[in-house]
């Protein structure tokens, strides 16, 4: 399993073909990509290929995690809601010299855009949309698969020109804006503004959407635009979310996990929120990180998806013998096996990784990582520096926290 390598045959597991269809298959990953399905038992097809024994697992494709801010995940909560919408909460708790938010930025903003990305490794994720410009540290080895294209704008609120931002976003990429975040007339009238702009058609994903009536879901219908529904973030700003009968409707619905700063959730905790939440079946929620997040990010290369000759982005998990859709919402990163995101190991649990590099750790890029009630394991990043440079920025009594939850030195 040492970096470099990229070439594997994955044996003894459940494949996952489908939110309902899991079958017996081996997976032959050859130069960051899924070369071949296989029946149990057969020989790869190249004589490098490392085989990795995943006995009593499942492999999913890789979680794709449609809505976050990843320079805030080690921030705590902030607010006391419920609030009106999005602009009352950033009005209460913006207090940018103060903690602890002054105590987070000094963190340098590469290491915090790190911290976000182990954060969407422990929830399964492979892709993950960002809510804010590309960085130049998301094309140097970054540990998650970070959407580049598409164009946004952060609100109508908040967005600039939201207009010119529109009309500047290619033809074949979404166009991310966060849209109803709040429970008030002015939340419930964004959806008319965008259009009114001429900024909502097919391209147009609008992220919460908590705040539309029906003849704003039908507007949204109409114009073929979609959502990224991010429940825990809108029950603790707003104390509501989207209504069940929404998803009755023929519209696209993703999910995302937010900033920390409102939902402390890794993808895999939002899952069971939307499932305690909604009473949507385990197949529609499993679509919501896979397929259909594909699908609205106009990703282009089979993410969400196990296919030959796609990318080989893979997470395996402990096989409780459920579908593949009633397993995600069941499992938590302690379930964890394996990332595998093209073709590369960006994070493993110390019992498989046991199995395969034994006492070659210190030549591999991963390190040991230890989260409060997420686990041990070995993650694709320089854990020891993280923690030093955040430590150092925080203070000696300062607290590591990801998502809420401690990080172990």
């Amino acid at each position: 399993m040492r970096g470099r390598s990229s070439n594997w045959l994955l044996r003894n597991a459940r494949v996952v073909l489908g939110p309902a269809e899991a079958l017996p298959l081996d997976i032959e990953v050859a130069n960051g990509r899924i070369r071949v399905l296989l029946p149990p038992g057969n020989e790869p097809g190249s004589v490098n290929a490392e085989i990795v024994d995943l006995e009593g697992c499942l492999i999913l494709p890789g979680l794709i995690n449609a809505h976050d801010h990843l320079e805030f995940s080690l921030f705590p909560k902030l607010g006391a809601g419920p609030y009106p919408n999005a602009k009352a909460w950033a009005e209460d708790v913006y207090r940018p010299a103060e903690a602890p938010i002054a105590d987070h930025l000094r963190v340098p903003k590469q290491e915090r855009l790190l911290w976000g990305a182990i954060k969407n490794l422990l929830g399964g994720v492979t892709t993950v949309c960002h809510h804010n410009p590309h960085e130049e540290v998301f094309e140097h080895d970054f540990p998650v698969r970070v959407v580049k294209r598409f164009g946004w704008a952060h609100s109508l609120a908040f967005g600039g020109d939201v207009q010119e931002q529109f009309r500047r976003t290619p033809q074949d990429w979404p166009f991310i804006i966060h849209i109803g975040e709040g429970a008030d007339d002015a939340s419930r009238d964004e959806i008319h503004c965008l259009h009114e702009m001429r900024a909502l058609d097919e391209r147009t994903v609008c992220v919460h959407a908590a705040g539309l009536d029906d003849e704003g879901w039908a507007l949204l219908e109409e114009r073929n635009g979609s959502v990224v529904w991010c429940p825990s973030s809108n029950q603790f700003t707003l104390g509501r979310t989207v209504d069940r009968d929404v998803f009755d409707r023929p519209v696209p619905v993703t999910l995302g996990t937010d900033s920390a700063m409102t939902a402390h959730v890794t993808l895999l905790e939002e899952l069971r929120v939307a499932s305690r939440g909604s009473g949507l079946p385990p197949a529609r929620l499993y679509s919501m990180v896979t397929e259909t997040a594909a699908q609205v990010l106009r990703l282009e290369d089979s993410e969400g998806s196990i296919r030959e000759s796609g990318v080989a982005d893979l997470i395996a998990v402990r096989d409780g013998g459920a579908s593949p859709g009633e397993t995600l919402i069941r499992i938590t990163a302690e379930d964890l096996r394996l990332v595998i995101i093209g073709g590369r190991v960006k994070l493993v649990s110390l019992s498989v990784a046991r199995g395969l590099i034994r006492e070659r750790v210190g030549e591999t890029h991963l390190h040991p990582l230890s989260v409060e009630g997420h686990g041990k394991f070995l993650v694709a990043a320089d854990v020891e520096m993280l923690i030093r440079t955040t430590v150092a920025a925080l203070g000696p009594d300062g607290v590591i926290r990801l998502a809420g939850r401690r990080v172990i030195a």
